[in-house]
C-alpha cells in the first residue's frame, strides 16, 4: 500500500511525524508532497504575508501531477488543502487529519477573534467545509471525533490516538531529580498555566520547570521562585527533560476543547515512563485510569493539582511503569500503525 502525505502541514509537528512513522512501521509506503507554510513559531499567525504564502502553496499543490498512491492523507494543519488534495487524488480516497477545529483554536481557546463576529463565523464555515470535503476524517480522540461529527453533520468520524515518536521517546536509565515537576508546551489557555503557577505557590519545596513560550508568557513575570522558565528546548532533547523529571504535567484548561484532547506531551511522558499528572477529562479517560496509569485532577483546580504533584513527588510508586504499559497497549506505533492502515484499507 502507498499513501501520499499531502499539503501545507507542519512537517515537524508530532502528530504528522508520528502518523508517518506509524504507517511505515505497519508496512505502508509513505510519499510526501509538501509545501511549507506553517511553523511551530508562527502557526495561526494571520497577516498578508501568510495569506500570500498560503495562496502560492495551494496553487503549486493543485497544479501538481495526479498521484498513483492508493490514498491521500492531508496532514495538520490542512483545512485549506482539501481542494488541491481532491484534484491530485484523481479518485483515490482522501483522508483528513485535522487535529483541531479552527474555530475552537482561534476563537474559544486563544481568543484571537470575537465569537459571533464575521471572522469567527467564517472559521466555523471553513471547519465544516473542510471536514465534509474528505472521504474520511480521523480525529485524535473519540471525544474530538464526536465533536467533529456534530460540527459538520457527518455520520462517521474515526479516531486514532496521537502517540509519540518512538525514535526519541522511550524509557531512560538516568536517575530522576527528586521533587521536580515538568511542563512542556505552548503557553496558551488550553494548557492552564494559571493553574500550574497557583499550584506551584502551594508547593514551595517542589521545583516546577516550565519549558515553552507563547500567548500567556506574561503570567511568568510574577512567577514564584520555585518556578524555572526555559523558553525553548530542541525537540530532540525533550526526552532528556522527561527522564530527569519526577513527574510531567499535562493540560489543566477548562475549555470545551481541553476536555476533548490529549496533548502530545502526555503521550511523550507516558512513552518515557514518566509519571503523568493531567486534567480529568473525557478524552483522558479514553486512555488513562486515575491512580493507576496517571493522576487525574479536576481542570482549573490548583489545590487538587498541588495535592497530586506532592503525592507523586513523595512516592511515584508504579505510575511511570503503569503509564508506559497503558501507552504500549493503546497508543504505541505498534498499535497505531495497523489502526491507520485498517482505516485506509476500509476506503479502498
Amino acid at each position: 500500500m502507498r499513501v501520499l502525505l499531502f499539503g501545507t502541514y507542519e512537517r515537524g509537528y508530532p502528530r504528522n511525524a508520528q502518523v508517518s512513522a506509524a504507517l511505515r512501521r505497519a508496512g505502508v509506503e509513505v510519499a510526501e508532497r509538501h509545501e511549507p507554510v506553517w511553523t511551530s513559531r508562527d502557526q495561526w499567525r494571520a497577516g498578508l504575508r501568510t495569506a500570500v504564502r498560503l495562496l502560492r502553496a495551494e496553487v503549486r499543490l493543485a497544479l501538481g501531477p495526479r498521484t498513483d498512491a492508493d490514498a491521500v492523507l492531508v496532514g495538520y494543519p490542512g483545512h485549506f488543502d482539501l481542494p488541491a488534495a481532491r484534484r491530485v487524488a484523481g479518485g483515490a480516497p482522501v483522508l483528513f487529519n485535522p487535529l483541531v477545529s479552527l474555530w475552537d483554536t482561534l476563537v474559544e481557546d486563544r481568543g484571537r477573534f470575537q465569537a459571533g463576529g464575521v471572522a469567527a463565523l467564517t472559521l466555523r464555515r471553513l471547519d465544516r467545509w473542510a471536514l465534509r470535503a474528505a472521504d474520511l476524517v480521523v480525529a485524535d480522540t473519540q471525544a474530538n471525533a464526536d465533536h467533529f461529527a456534530a460540527l459538520a453533520g457527518l455520520e462517521r468520524v474515526e479516531s486514532c490516538f496521537v502517540g509519540a515518536e518512538e525514535r526519541l521517546f522511550t524509557p531512560g536509565d538516568a536517575a530522576r531529580e527528586p521533587g521536580t515537576a515538568l511542563f512542556v508546551g505552548k503557553l496558551i489557555p488550553l494548557h492552564g498555566l494559571e493553574t500550574i503557577l497557583a499550584a506551584a505557590r502551594l508547593l514551595p519545596q517542589i521545583r516546577f520547570r516550565v519549558v515553552g513560550d507563547g500567548q500567556l508568557r506574561d503570567l511568568l513575570d510574577d512567577r514564584p521562585p520555585n518556578v524555572e522558565h526555559v523558553a525553548w528546548v530542541p525537540y530532540e532533547r525533550l526526552p532528556d527533560e522527561l527522564h530527569r523529571a519526577t513527574c510531567a504535567l499535562g493540560i489543566f484548561g477548562t475549555s470545551a476543547k481541553a476536555a476533548r484532547v490529549i496533548p502530545n506531551k502526555a503521550f511523550q511522558a507516558l512513552a518515557c515512563a514518566t509519571p503523568l499528572v493531567t486534567a480529568d477529562t473525557p478524552a483522558a479517560r479514553e486512555l488513562l485510569v486515575d491512580g493507576e496509569s496517571a493522576l487525574l485532577v479536576p481542570p482549573g483546580d490548583p489545590d487538587a493539582l498541588a495535592a497530586a504533584v506532592s503525592r507523586v513527588c513523595d512516592d511515584p510508586g508504579q505510575l511511570g511503569p503503569a503509564g508506559l504499559a497503558a501507552y504500549r497497549e493503546r497508543a504505541s506505533e505498534e498499535v497505531l500503525g495497523p489502526r491507520w492502515r485498517t482505516l485506509i484499507e476500509g476506503l479502498l
